[in-house]
């Protein structure tokens, strides 16, 4: 159907003859210009659904008048704003002016919900019912989906998933609150994604911020580095994105008295995730997503082989090397972590997934032997193993080298708890690996633990609740935390004969036999011996 002519079935979009005048041609010309055209169109002929007035003028604010720019000058624009400062009503304009006035383009609405995706056609839909006849572009396709119209272009909505838009040549992405996407699903998207853009695509993104770990995160990471290499400031990032950030205080409306009102609302966590723009992770984290924000890795002192050492050991201390062991066949890593006691320092660790379980008890017997060394012998050293499935075949390998040939003392739970076989090592069940999280998350919150490990505080950001435990997210490990965890356990057994231990593990902590929320005895951990 072509602009301005009239079509029975299409009534009801508004449509019907036009007579053009020189007013409607200096107007239609002023929105085709490729320059000024997309603010000009907004601004005089689109309208948005308030949600109190109804159907209003858009008048943008300050913030939105760069978001305008940004879209029409930048081939990448990736853009944080706070929650309900109108960045889908601004998408909404532009990419109608987009279509209307770049004939043949194909333009990809992503959202991470079906619901999203909707919601911005439909407001796409209704900027476009409110553009006068002589404006409006002609539709063949009108629906919830997708808009297709009779200049060859056309705006096609889905939910983000790994192979949405692939095989479509894309003229425009434009990606909604891309950071709640799945992190796997993201990832593989923005694969598949990118050599249609390095084709001469343009790309829009918008988003509130959640995890600092995810694919949203490392595009406005690279994005924000505007310097080059002779120090020279950069207008774009090192991968082409012009950022934007608008927090709650860029809308005029909001003041101090608004934000006190908000927080009392939503508390302190959400409105600095949701209006402030800082990474604070959405999901329910075992460790407060407030204490994660702050947790920041440490490069290593030194490696050795593939062992990250953070701290050098050193004499009569205490040290814990625990391995979470794996099949070694590309799946699960296999983990250790090395504990200073009673420091609480984070010592050590490594992690493999294609080490057999010979190499996975080679490489725990090396960090021991080197902290026997360091320390002169001046040093206790504890170890053990999880012996949960594959744990049996770690077991084995022990057996078969040799106990005695392994530095420091194995320890392991009772036979009463082991079972009637009465294996060696730690056995992980649901209540103790309960317990020991909960006082991992204890720790860390108190900061009577001293995390180092980048790749160990990246696995606590996507260690979250699953039914009534934790777990890594879909598509996210969790090996380096559960070794921790085994340390912990180990760690609240030796503190029940080393008074330096009990206080660091337990310093501000108040027992009241009368408090009914002191621990009686059937809540203690598990006993543990050495046998």
């Amino acid at each position: 159907m072509a602009r301005g002519t009239a079509d029975t079935s299409l009534v009801k979009q508004g449509y019907s003859k036009v007579a053009y005048t020189p007013d409607t041609i200096e107007d239609f010309k002023n929105c085709a210009n490729p320059d000024t055209g997309p603010l000009y169109f907004m601004v005089n002929h689109v309208k948005i659904q308030h949600p109190t007035k109804g159907g209003i003028d858009f008048d943008p604010f300050e913030y939105q008048l760069e978001l305008i720019h940004n879209y029409n000058n930048f081939r990448y624009s990736i853009n944080m704003l706070g929650r309900q400062m109108g960045k889908t009503t601004v998408a909404a304009g532009y990419l109608l002016w987009y279509a209307m006035f770049r004939p043949d383009s194909t333009i990809l609405v992503a959202a991470h919900k079906q619901a999203g995706a909707q919601e911005i056609m439909q407001r796409i839909r209704y900027a476009y019912e409110s553009v006068p006849d002589h404006i409006r572009a002609g539709v063949t396709e009108y629906n919830k989906g997708s808009i297709s119209f009779d200049n060859g272009s056309r705006i096609v909505a889905s939910t983000t998933t790994e192979n949405t838009g692939r095989g479509m040549s894309l003229t425009l992405v434009y990606l909604d609150e891309f950071a709640f996407v799945p992190p796997r699903i993201a990832s593989e998207f923005w694969t598949a994604l990118s050599p249609t853009l390095a084709t001469g695509g343009k790309c829009i993104i918008t988003s509130t911020p959640n995890s600092d770990e995810d694919t949203f995160a490392m595009i406005w990471s690279q994005a924000n580095k505007l310097f080059d290499e002779h120090g020279n400031e950069q207008e774009l990032g090192v991968n082409g994105f012009k950022p934007m950030l608008a927090v709650w205080d860029k809308h005029p409306d909001r003041d101090a008295v608004w934000a006190t009102e908000e927080r009392g609302r939503i508390g302190e966590e959400r409105f600095r995730r949701e209006h402030e723009c800082e990474f604070i992770i959405y999901d329910e984290t075992l460790i407060d997503p407030l204490k994660l924000v702050e947790l920041e890795g440490n490069e290593p002192v030194m490696k050795s082989g593939q062992v990250r050492w953070y701290k050098q050991p050193t004499p009569e201390n205490i040290y814990l090397v625990t391995l979470d062991p794996s099949s070694g066949t590309g799946g699960d890593n296999s983990a250790i972590q090395v504990l200073e006691l009673p420091s609480m320092n984070q010592v050590a660790e490594w992690y493999h997934n294609k080490s057999p379980v010979e190499k996975q008890m080679k490489v725990m017997m090396e960090i021991m032997h080197y902290i026997k060394e360091q320390t002169r012998n001046l040093s206790e050293i504890y170890w053990t193993v999880e012996n949960n499935t594959i744990g049996e075949a770690a077991l084995v390998v022990i057996r078969d080298t040799g106990e005695e040939t392994f530095p420091g003392d194995f320890l392991h739970e009772p036979k009463r708890i082991q079972g009637k076989k009465g294996r060696k090592g730690y056995h992980t069940t649901h209540k103790n690996k309960m317990e020991a999280c909960l006082q991992l998350k204890r720790l860390i919150e108190s900061d009577k633990i001293h995390l180092k490990s980048k790749a160990l505080i990246s696995e606590l950001k996507n260690f979250v609740s699953s039914g009534h435990s934790f777990k890594a997210k879909p598509g996210a490990s969790d090996d380096l935390v559960m070794a921790l965890i085994i340390a912990i356990r180990m760690t609240e057994y030796i503190s029940n004969f080393e008074d330096d231990v009990f206080n660091a593990v337990n310093s501000g902590l108040s027992v009241d036999p009368n408090d009914p929320g002191t621990f009686d005895d059937s809540d203690a951990p598990m006993p543990i011996s050495l046998l």
